[in-house]
């Protein structure tokens, strides 16, 4: 999870494409038309292992658009072993 917070930050698109489970990614990401947003903090609020195999991690993630008012990104994120782990889904809260 810290790994594709910092991608994020850091705009490595590849890697966020990587770390995707092949089920659920999407064809391309276009994180460079977002160079706006600003990433502020990441805080892991709880993981979870259901089986060693799948994993869940609630986060929040802080950031701001332009000059706009902070916000939060409150997700619960899935995750699958197969070869690594792989994110798979996330549910915002």
């Amino acid at each position: 999870m810290r790994s594709r917070y910092s991608a994020y930050t850091l705009g490595l698109e590849d890697y966020l494409l990587k770390t995707w489970h092949p089920d659920t990614r999407p064809d391309s990401l276009d994180l460079a038309s977002e160079n706006s947003t600003k990433w502020l903090g990441l805080e892991i609020k709880r993981t979870e292992n259901i089986n060693q195999n799948r994993a869940t991690v609630e986060f929040v993630a802080r950031y701001k658009i332009g000059g706009a008012q902070a916000k939060r990104l409150h997700e619960v994120s899935q995750f699958i072993f197969s070869d690594a782990w792989y994110y798979l889904a996330g549910e915002h809260l």
